[in-house]
């Protein structure tokens, strides 16, 4: 499939005129071809104009053909080939194994929201019915289900080409919920951006769907971002990124005449809680397993263990020796970008020259252009507290030891965190007491606990949260990953006394759709 450098708005493929774009071989430096042209304010007027064309009708597919849809899009990229994987390897610097990984990740989300739509509980279906004879007062018929908000912009990540971009899981939440999306591609990888999208727009055509259920956009620099979450047919943002970036499309959403919801994630320092019989017991193999974790993908994870926190004395002392070793070995790896890499450097620039941290290890040095040097800090307790600087997300292979006189200080640290994707806790059964006073704390810090295992790595299922209080994320009571995504794009409509004939089948007496309801109070399929 031939890349052509154009945007896809609706059916059509459109060469932007507002400045260019090419990609970067974050591993060479080198830039490649093809150059695509940016959007600007006419390209964000059509798309956003065919979405909202696209909407009425879409958002009553039935259930059997948008499943359809998000089976044939998740085909179609599938059948795209090796082409799709050179290609991301080529822009993001990021290994074949983990690519192919990503694509099946991508695929996978797609058919599984495809097996949420089918099912339907997700409509949340309630019918109470009419009581003409209830005294003293007679009770209408009220029924009740979700409905997808409207046209949604969703925006391309930088650390994951595939799974967080353009058929990544806010697209594919949202087609579910059935919202046409919008997508502004991550200038990193427009060439990836393409091929996929080729591959949603093939499948909008031969599912007979409006051509406005999908169009991919490129922008250089901020105004088209701005400008497409400005629309007013847009109903809702899709974000992963910086908390920069996110505030900033957050504060368009607010003051427009009509706000959104922005569904961002932005920043997460993930703290590892290393508690004192889990140290006594296994501290270097603690050791090992945190270094793995922390330079897996060069650190470019949003879970990556950011922080650490333990108990001082010979236990702790055991695990940083280990660490130490294991991370002192560690190659430099490619980072995703030129900008992700300078500001990572700059980071642990930061860090490395603060008075109130020690280094205690750096990775082996680079040997090529944007390669991240693996660094491990530490600092005390009481240092932390007095610097919220120090809980600054640094985005790559970099961490912050935090050493605690005792349990209590270390659950006064996690009082003082900021809202994280994760906290992980390793454990032994002697630790339980501790832990127990611990949870209560991280449960109103974090999206997700963890017990002996590490932050990084997402399950996509239909029990994982993907997200946390701010800056985490925008909003703590959605998820980014899992099936519960989908509710980010829904809202609940009530008909009251509405005619049978103008009902919504998932509506209707004697559940044509064949879907979980609460009727009356009780859960079934009647």
């Amino acid at each position: 499939m031939p890349i052509t450098g154009d945007m896809l708005i609706g059916a059509a493929s459109h060469h932007g005129r507002d400045g260019d774009i090419r990609a970067i071989d974050p591993a060479t430096g080198e830039a490649l071809d093809p150059v695509f042209g940016g959007g600007g304010p006419a390209e964000v007027e059509r798309a956003c104009a065919l979405a909202e064309a696209a909407f009425d009708a879409f958002r009553e597919t039935g259930l059997e053909q948008r499943a359809a849809f998000l089976e044939t899009v998740a085909q179609n990229i599938l059948d795209i080939g090796d082409e799709l994987i050179t290609r991301a390897m080529a822009e993001s610097g990021l290994p074949r194994p983990r690519l192919e990984g990503e694509r099946a990740r991508t695929v996978g989300q797609l058919r599984l929201f495809a097996q949420v739509v089918r099912e339907g509980s997700w409509l949340d279906a309630r019918i109470d019915p009419a009581l003409p004879q209830r005294a003293p007062l007679p009770r209408s018929d009220l029924r009740q289900r979700h409905i997808p908000l409207g046209p949604v912009a969703v925006f391309g990540a930088s650390n994951f080409p595939l799974a967080f971009s353009v058929a990544g899981g806010d697209t594919a939440s949202a087609f579910a919920a059935g919202c046409p999306v919008v997508v502004k591609s991550h200038s990193a990888h427009p060439g990836t951006s393409e091929l996929v999208g080729r591959a949603i727009q093939a499948a909008v055509a031969s599912c007979g769907l409006p051509e406005g259920v999908f169009s991919l956009l490129f922008g250089t620099g901020n105004p088209i971002g701005t400008a497409l979450v400005a629309d007013p047919r847009i109903k809702a943002v899709g974000f992963t990124g910086s908390r920069r970036g996110g505030l900033a499309l957050m504060e368009v959403a607010a003051k427009r005449p009509e706000p959104i919801p922005v569904y961002a994630e932005m920043s997460s320092i993930n703290p590892v809680f290393l508690m004192p019989a889990a140290l006594a017991a296994r501290a270097e193999a603690l050791g090992k397993a945190f270094v793995a974790s922390l330079t897996m993908g060069a650190g470019q994870f949003c879970t990556n263990p950011g922080i650490l926190l333990g108990v001082d004395g010979p236990d702790l002392d055991r695990f940083v020796a280990t660490a130490v070793e294991a991370l002192g070995g560690s190659a430099a790896l490619t980072m995703l970008t030129p900008g992700i890499h300078a500001a990572y450097d700059s980071g642990v620039a930061a860090l490395a020259g603060s008075t109130a941290v020690a280094t205690l290890a750096r990775g082996l040095a680079c040997s090529g252009p944007n390669q991240a040097q693996a660094a491990l800090f530490a600092t005390t307790a009481e240092q932390f507290l007095a610097d919220a600087a120090l809980q600054e997300e640094v985005f790559g292979a970099a961490s912050l030891l935090i050493r605690c006189p005792d349990v209590a200080t270390m659950r006064k640290v996690a009082e003082r965190l900021e809202g994280q994707l994760t906290a992980t806790l390793q454990m032994d059964a002697a630790d339980a007491a501790a832990v127990a006073g611990l949870v209560p704390v991280l449960e109103r810090k974090a999206g997700r606990l963890l017990a002996n295992g590490w932050p990084t790595g997402v399950e996509v299922c239909h029990a994982m949260v993907h997200g946390g209080p701010f800056p985490a994320t925008s909003d703590s009571r959605t998820t980014s990953v899992g099936t519960l995504a989908i509710r980010r794009f829904l809202r609940p409509v009530c008909y009251q006394d509405l005619p049978a004939e103008l009902l919504p089948e998932a509506l209707r007496d004697g559940n044509p759709l064949g879907i979980w309801r609460r009727v009356d109070g009780a859960l079934g399929r009647e």
